[in-house]
């Protein structure tokens, strides 16, 4: 793929080691990223936002759909997405942060140790989204289980002086985004600024978002440039509660009584959250690169779902190094990295305070104090990797990161009934991987490699709950929690061949201390936090994608995309739970789409989401039901100008489902309210215009 006339190319020091084409035009930023995850011996994707944004874009769903082993779903038009990679975080359901995936902005880290905040990941402004899976994303500073996403915004070098872009819909949706972006001599900028809003298809979902994304780069010399970086958001999203499956299956719009009666006024709002960064990067020579980073990232929250009004308050840093060489080690090509990434909370906490005032909390004056709980911790990941080429196509990939964690959480407020908790961990993360380039376009993969994910520092305060008073049902101390590891293997294969272009990994984890949470009436009713380390688990799949075109003449082209996911996730003999599948995702999920490109950048697809049942307890005794839905999109896409029409349509046969599942340990044979569903038909269309 070549670049879009009026795309810039962009400086020297940013492409040292690009491949150019015969054309001698530069190639996408999303082509150029693949070309360099080649050199990864496991699996990794690169979303292109060029094709994204020809239909609908609205969440992160929208960006990860047809992404092999990537489980992303939204429940209410959301950004709380239920996101899961090889098993990573899925236990939670929406409106948790995010653990188990390693989450960057333009290489810079937003996960920090009290997870991944989602009110910052606006989907419009990128370039192109990087997903490695599992210990693949080694090289970016990832030890989770479920490895990493990687979202790049746009610059002045890739984007157009002046676009306007408008999407409007069924569920009331609306929403704008004007941009910019130039090159002004040493100088580049790019600037968006959106605006969302959405009543909602189930009762008590509306939506609304407010932000900015920016960043201005300076290349201060031939080998040095720096980038800064601004991401802010407002955001607001009511609560539905929770569902059965026979309320999805009857009518999926209601909210779950009492939310349902708007006796809550249930809400999750973000008043303002910002995040700012830097990268600097220094060309020291024709074979090494050093980059440079700092962020500074706050995050307040204020969750009104319960009786309660739940106060959050976080304030992370960042900084980084990572520094990349590539040799000549006796007559073979070498690659080595070296990395820092280590993220602190400045301070973070939460406050309990009252909000309805019934039952326990009767004779409570309105916004009084409840409970505050104050947490502290740190990240601090090393890594050192090397990529050799052995023999003739035969690579040799080697690493070993050292983490070392620090977490503490305790009660300060209105006294400690319970013990606090400091906890301090050191783990190491080796990796080994092969990787055998069969021909230029081909290549076979294994590797193995370990994972440690330390606890979010709010998930230690899951100890005994109040038993009377006002807090009654929160958590009334901490309680100690062990590191997830996983000693996983795995085997692969990428390549493009016969109109076809592939990727195909199956992997094997077993898990230990693994963390798991469990959702009860009571739980969900007073925000109660109730994770744990399980018994031995295994997580194994297959994670496959595969691009086809079908018939070609011209500029015409007829071709099929398609991906597909196995994931077998059970208890390893478990003494009460023996070797039961673990809830949360389903063993087997499609998605697949035909596109017909026509000239003149007219274009048609028809697409479906194909969902097995899955489970809803951990006694295995509950299931939703399986799915499918049908969607489509026409339009016109000019993008050298910025022109774009489309109309988008979901869920065409109007399929009541289960998007979301947030599991409970036993439902003994009576379906609780645990699931919350997606959403029903819907026709979105949407206009983009560019200017010079």
């Amino acid at each position: 793929m070549t670049a879009q006339a009026g795309v810039r190319p962009a400086p020297a020091e940013d492409t040292q080691n690009e491949q150019i084409e015969v054309t001698g035009k530069r190639r996408s930023a999303a082509d150029t990223e693949r070309a360099r995850l080649r050199e990864v011996p496991g699996g990794t994707s690169v979303v292109d936002q060029a094709l994204v944004q020809k239909g609908r874009v609205f969440t992160s769903q929208d960006i990860l759909a047809f992404q092999p082993g990537v489980y992303a779903q939204s429940s209410g038009g959301g950004d709380g997405l239920k996101i899961s990679i090889r098993g990573s975080g899925l236990q939670t359901g929406t409106n948790y942060f995010r653990q188990g995936i390693y989450i960057l902005f333009d290489g810079l880290p937003v996960t920090g140790p009290g997870g991944t905040p989602y009110e910052l990941f606006e989907p419009l402004g990128l370039d192109y989204t990087a997903v490695l899976r599992g210990a693949n994303a080694f090289n970016v500073g990832s030890v989770d289980l479920g490895g990493a996403i990687d979202y790049h915004t746009k610059t002045g070098y890739t984007s157009l002086p002046a676009e306007a872009r408008y999407e409007f819909g069924s569920f009331g949706y609306q929403k704008e985004q004007l941009s910019s972006g130039k090159v002004v001599g040493a100088l580049d900028y790019y600037v968006s600024l959106t605006n969302s809003y959405r009543t909602g298809y189930q009762d008590q979902t509306r939506a609304t978002s407010t932000g900015v994304v920016a960043n201005l780069g300076y290349q201060i010399t031939p080998d040095i440039s720096t980038r800064f970086y601004l991401r802010y958001r407002q955001t607001q999203n009511e609560y539905p509660g929770f569902l059965t499956s026979t309320q999805i299956a009857k009518d999926p719009t209601v909210a779950q009584a009492p939310y349902s009666q708007g006796y809550y006024g249930s809400n999750r709002i973000q008043p303002g959250s910002t995040w700012v960064g830097n990268k600097t990067s220094f060309r020291l020579d024709d074979r090494s690169k050093l980059d440079v980073g700092f962020v500074y990232h706050n995050y307040p929250i204020d969750i009104r779902s319960t009786n309660f009004d739940a106060v959050w308050g976080y304030d992370d840093v960042t900084a980084s190094a990572q520094y990349t060489r590539r040799d000549d080690l006796f007559g073979h090509d070498s690659n080595t990295t070296i990395g820092f990434f280590s993220t602190t909370h400045v301070h973070g906490f939460q406050e309990t305070r009252a909000r309805i005032l019934t039952g326990s909390l009767a004779k409570v004056p309105f916004g009084a104090l409840l409970r505050r709980a104050d947490y502290e911790g740190s990240d601090n990941n090393l890594h050192i990797g090397n990529d050799t080429n052995i023999w003739r196509g035969l690579w040799l990939t080697s690493g070993l990161s050292t983490l070392y964690a620090r977490r503490a959480a305790y009660l300060t407020y209105p006294v400690q009934t319970g013990p606090s908790l400091y906890k301090e961990s050191l783990d190491l993360a080796p990796r080994g991987g092969l990787r055998y380039v069969l021909t230029p376009h081909i290549q076979l993969y294994g590797n193995v490699s370990r994972t440690v994910e330390p606890p979010n520092d709010w998930e230690f305060l899951t100890g005994p709950t109040y038993a009377s008073g006002p807090l009654t049902g929160l958590n009334a101390s901490a309680k100690k929690l062990r590191n997830e590891t996983a000693l996983t293997w795995e085997i692969g294969t990428s390549g493009q061949a016969w109109n076809n272009e592939w990727s195909v990994s199956y992997y094997h984890s077993d898990v230990r201390n693994e963390l798991l949470n469990v959702s009860t009436a009571a739980s969900l009713a007073t925000g109660a936090v109730t994770y744990g380390n399980a018994s031995p688990t295994t997580h194994q799949g297959v994670e496959t994608s595969l691009d086809t075109t079908l018939w070609r003449r011209g500029h015409t082209r007829l071709w099929l995309r398609q991906s597909y996911t196995f994931s077998q996730f059970n208890y390893k003999h478990d003494v009460q739970l023996g070797s039961n599948q673990l809830p949360g995702i389903p063993r087997h999920f499609y998605q697949g789409e035909i596109r017909l490109d026509l000239p003149g950048g007219f274009y048609g697809a028809f697409n479906a989401q194909v969902s097995s049942s899955i489970p809803i307890d951990y006694a295995n005794t509950d299931y939703t039901r399986p799915y499918h839905i049908f969607g489509a999109t026409i339009g016109y896409d000019d993008a050298p100008r910025g022109r774009q029409v489309f109309v988008n349509f979901q869920n065409i046969a109007d399929k009541h489902y289960a998007a979301i599942v947030s599991p409970t340990l036993n439902d003994k044979g009576v379906p609780g309210a645990f699931l919350q569903p997606g959403d029903g038909f819907g026709v979105f269309g949407g206009v983009a215009f560019g200017f010079r």
